[in-house]
């Protein structure tokens, strides 16, 4: 039996997690869980799974579910890590194997390193982790031999296309996109855009942040990035290929030509299951893949227009450029898409404030490599203030 912790147990790869370990037939027991502040479906998980350990970020919200659990469920004794240290704590607990990196945005960098620096495998949902930190993790992985295992779609198909195949045969990238709600539109026709608007993915269900991502196109960028690292291959030799069924999950092309491509229904859970059961294959719980149902049996592709969906180019640059310029890009637009979200700024303001807060940033910074985690959070530090700054001049105005 494969003991894992769960960071972000309660976001929508978290519960997808347990859902595969639900069907897994005893494969997996469930260490660790974490969450940020849903302690309602926290207390639920814990109330099934058991685990020895809990982390809460919400100190408020710990406090209630303490009370909750000691009331409700007294027989069971977990520990409980509580504030900013506790998702390192269940990311290094000593008996997990392998530890779901699921948390949202580049505060899920510090657990996962930290899980690696005590030998754990990381199977990896954040794709912060290796935009920002992946001049850090990737370093990091390989002097501690442990597995990095790539729980997103894309590049668990780009992963499961290149098992077998020879060191130095992969030439291209081909990273398929759903082209999100907003496929089709116009520059202008993006300014009448409601967070509601860019919150209805047509196909995939994911959390907040990530359909906001999904909808600009930055989603794409920041797994551009992530593949770099992951597969060690240049940005300029990853594309973006607009897939609308999103029945083929990304390809790659080969030294000789040829095209590899994996394929499936749209569902996480297939590549959390790939994931948790490698090397060997899981059992296969879910609906088998039919080529001639509704929808699997017309596939098309379009490019990503970059004239509409600029953060992707932006990604691109800073891929080129490297060092902590991907880290700068992503705090940026994490904090524009949780203002938009809030609806203190426009849909197009997210790309205007992450161009402005790179474009400041590259003024008064050499390019340099980022040597360590805390090189990483002081450029999210600085690009957060850059990014807080930008939004407030528009505010004001």
């Amino acid at each position: 039996m494969k003991k894992i912790s769960i960071l972000g147990s309660t976001g929508s790869i978290g519960t997808q997690t347990l859902e595969v370990v639900r069907n897994s037939g005893g494969e997996f027991e469930v260490e660790g869980l974490c969450c940020g502040s849903n302690t309602d479906l926290l207390f639920e998980q814990v109330k099934e799974f058991k685990p020895g350990v809990i982390g809460i970020s919400d100190e408020e919200k710990a406090d209630v579910f303490v009370e909750r659990l000691r009331a409700e469920l007294p027989d069971l004794d977990p520990e409980i890590y509580v504030g900013n240290s506790a998702p390192c704590a269940v990311a290094t607990i000593d008996d997990v194997q392998t530890v779901v990196g699921a948390m949202v945005g580049v505060s899920g960098l510090k657990p996962v390193i930290e899980a690696v620096e005590c030998g754990k495998d990381i199977a990896l949902a954040n794709k912060e982790t290796l935009v920002a930190g992946g001049d850090v993790v990737m370093p990091l992985i390989k002097k501690k031999g442990v597995k990095l295992l790539p729980v997103d779609s894309e590049h668990s198909a780009i992963w499961q296309c290149l098992w077998g195949q020879p060191e130095g045969s992969l030439d291209r990238i081909l990273i398929t996109a759903s082209g999100g709600p907003f496929r089709g539109y116009t520059r202008e026709m993006l300014n009448s855009v409601t967070p509601e608007d860019a919150l209805a993915h047509p196909t995939w269900k994911m959390g907040g942040k990530v359909t906001i991502d999904s909808s600009t196109m930055m989603n794409k960028g920041l797994e551009v990035i992530e593949a770099s690292h992951l597969f060690d291959i240049g940005v300029d030799n990853i594309d973006v290929v607009v897939h609308p069924q999103s029945v083929i999950h990304s390809m790659i092309r080969l030294k000789d030509g040829s095209v590899l491509a994996q394929m499936g229904k749209p569902n996480m859970m297939m590549p959390i299951e790939v994931a948790l059961f490698y090397p060997e294959r899981g059992p296969g719980f879910m609906e088998k893949f039919d080529p001639f149902a509704k929808g699997m049996n017309e596939l098309y592709f379009e490019k990503c227009d970059t004239s509409v969906f600029g953060l992707l180019e932006l990604a691109y640059h800073a891929g080129r450029v490297k060092g902590l310029l991907p880290a700068v890009m992503n705090g940026a637009n994490e904090v524009a898409v949780n203002a938009f979200l809030n609806g203190r700024i426009r849909y197009p303001d997210i790309e205007s404030v992450v161009s402005e807060v790179m474009n400041e940033y590259e003024k008064t910074n050499v390019p340099s490599k980022a040597i360590s985690l805390d090189d990483v959070l002081n450029a999210d530090k600085e690009a957060r203030r850059l990014a807080i700054e930008a939004m407030e001049q528009r505010i004001n105005k």
